[in-house]
């Protein structure tokens, strides 16, 4: 417990577990709260709650300590960094020099990455504290968070259920308190997922808004993102990450700052979609989304509900995701593991398999028209008439157990039998669509403690407008993490 003599109040380790990155920044400043003092809290709360989550994969703590010590000799200086002191956790899949990037998987469980991702550097830089590496799941091929190599990943609001994937670790480290901020990204869902499964703000940026690691920049449905506990730490991560970097061809330019505070949005017509006019919703999922709308609502916009007309479901949004994403260089990867089949779990095995089936340029022709007519559709009934943005679900379901096989499980919602990989979702379309910005916010708790989430998709590349019609809900929704509202380690395995 911290009891300093300027400081008003005691703030007790919980406190600093949870703090936003903005009030430690400021206590840092103000030399009444240490870099050193915040990452300690954190570590004491990752030895309580670890062996419930499994979040981290790999802990820093000794390496994270000593770079707290140098953050606390630049606020001593008066020079502190952007990000100076706070702790972000990264996904095992974002390369740190001389740290394991193992993918999850037994196949490359010893592999040592020689170089920096691009947005390693860009926290490095900042003076982010890089504490821990986060469970994900094997090649990050599922939306959720078991491996062979990592064991299983829960959501600290119910251990029954998933922390979400592939950045499900990402997610279950900020809702357990373990972080200030984490990194995710994003191939199918894979930051939306557990946000929404968390209790969190997440964000898909447009592709080429944040560098990706060189051999990755032309996987199109992919990008990484930022994940937080609240609305500011995530447009605060962003900034931070975004951006050109070397030898990423890709990267956009200029670099879009986003702005901290917005403008509000009275007058805005906003579409909504309840199930994107294919998917099975749970009611919970229904009733929390509808509470949603009553916020914006309240904040002045006109929300209209619409049928997107997509003609398309689950199963051929799963199936364009695999065409778009195995028909070249990152599918010939895939295929190869097979070589490995033994160490694979379920769900690697099965996208092995599917890339090896001979996916090339037919799928990508056949992706590419999906695509084309999927984006046609939706920009007639969205953003040519008139809408500033769209919000839907993010979930179909909050209830997927932690133990959940995409290969061998069925998954039911509504008592419904749905395809188990892109059929209790409602983020992978917006992978296919990499050009829309796209957020996740939190919407309440549903039954069994589990968290609920909404998406809020703008134009191509309109990062502002999602952000501010996140920013007006973020303003005047209760909040998580706050009061009453904390996860509590139950363990209720009985779906509604």
């Amino acid at each position: 417990m911290l009891d300093h003599d300027s400081q008003e109040q005691t703030l007790t380790n919980l406190d600093l577990a949870y703090m936003d990155a903005a009030t430690a920044l400021q206590l840092f400043a103000d030399k009444k709260l240490s870099p050193v003092e915040l990452l300690e809290a954190q570590i004491e709360r990752a030895n309580d709650v670890e062996p419930h989550v499994n979040a981290f994969a790999f802990e820093h703590f000794d390496e994270a300590l000593a770079a707290a010590k140098e953050s606390a000799r630049r606020y001593a200086n008066g020079n502190p960094k952007p990000l100076d002191g706070i702790t972000v956790a990264l996904k095992d899949e974002h390369d740190r020099a001389g740290w394991k990037t193992t993918c999850g998987s037994l196949i490359t469980k010893d592999n040592v990455a020689s170089t920096n991702d691009p947005i390693v550097d860009k926290l490095l830089d900042a003076g982010a504290i890089l504490h821990a590496q986060t469970t994900v799941p094997e090649m990050y091929f599922a939306g959720v968070t078991w491996t062979r190599l990592l064991g299983m990943t829960r959501t600290p609001w119910n251990l029954a259920y998933g922390g979400g994937g592939s950045s499900g670790g990402s997610g279950a480290a900020l809702a357990a308190g373990t972080t200030t901020m984490a990194t995710g990204s994003d191939m199918g869902g894979s930051i939306r997922i557990p946000a929404a499964f968390n209790g969190l703000y997440g964000f898909k940026p447009p592709y080429g808004r944040v560098p990706l690691a060189p051999h990755s920049v032309f996987l199109f449905p992919s990008t990484s993102g930022p994940l937080a506990r609240c609305f500011d730490d995530m447009v605060r991560l962003q900034n931070v990450i975004s951006g050109p970097a070397p030898r990423v061809a890709t990267s956009l330019r200029p670099k879009l700052e986003l702005p901290t505070r917005y403008d509000g949005i009275a007058g805005w017509r906003i579409a909504y979609s309840p199930d994107q006019s294919w998917a099975e919703v749970d009611p919970a999922v229904v009733r929390n989304t509808e509470r949603a709308l009553e916020v914006l609502e309240g904040q002045g916009a006109i929300v209209e509900e619409v049928d997107l007309d997509l003609g398309v479901d689950g199963q051929d949004i799963r199936d364009a995701i695999s065409k778009a994403l195995l028909h070249g260089a990152f599918g010939a990867d895939v295929a190869s593991l097979l070589d490995y089949s033994d160490q694979l779990t379920s769900y690697g095995r099965y996208f092995a398999e599917a890339a090896a089936k001979g996916m090339g340029p037919t799928q990508a022709l056949e992706a590419a028209n999906f695509i084309n007519d999927v984006y046609a559709r939706l920009e007639a009934k969205v953003f040519l008439n008139g809408y500033k943005a769209l919000v839907m679900p993010t979930l179909a379901t909050p209830y997927v157990r932690a133990d959940f096989d995409p290969v061998n499980d069925q998954m039911l919602v509504n008592g419904n039998e749905v395809e188990p990989n892109a059929g209790w979702s409602l983020t992978a379309l917006f992978n296919l669509l990499n050009w829309n910005p796209v957020i996740s916010v939190p919407t309440g708790l549903a039954d069994k403690n589990m968290p609920t989430g909404m998406q809020i998709i703008s134009e191509t590349y309109d990062d502002v407008t999602a952000m501010q019609v996140a920013s007006a809900y973020a303003s005047a929704a209760p909040a998580l993490f706050a009061g009453r509202a904390f996860p509590d380690f139950r363990s209720d395995d009985q779906t509604p």
